[in-house]
């Protein structure tokens, strides 16, 4: 990550990069998987945890360096993928007072709006 602004440098590229795990994340409809066979069918292909999301679809994570292989795997076994995507997932996260993460979350938006930032991650709790 490296942040510039009038000529000064916020960060090194690399700088937090300690914080975060890279992983693929693959997104499915959950259509009554049983997750600890789907587990089995994909810890061969770089599977590093399967769980469900708020909305009830299933996320599949993976190494990041199997993210490839995953997708081969998904698309071979006929699983449709909803979204697929790199992220990062922070190694600790830190809570905030209120004000304190309402601040960082506002930042975060503003961010997220400039047409040069392609994704944002933070480790707020």
């Amino acid at each position: 990550m490296h942040f510039t602004k009038g000529g000064g440098s916020l960060g090194n590229s690399g700088s937090v990069g300690f914080l975060f795990n890279r992983v693929g994340e693959f997104k499915i409809k959950n259509k009554g998987q049983d997750l600890e066979e789907l587990e089995l069918e994909l810890i061969d292909f770089g599977l590093e945890e399967v769980g469900e999301d708020s909305e009830g679809n299933i996320i599949i994570r993976a190494a990041f360096a199997e993210f490839g292989n995953m997708a081969k795997a998904l698309d071979d076994k006929g699983i449709e993928v909803i979204s697929s995507e790199l992220k990062r997932i922070p190694t600790t996260t830190v809570e905030l007072n209120d004000e304190q993460a309402k601040e960082v979350l506002e930042l975060v938006d503003r961010l997220e709006q400039d047409d040069d930032v392609q994704q944002v991650f933070y480790n707020l709790k």
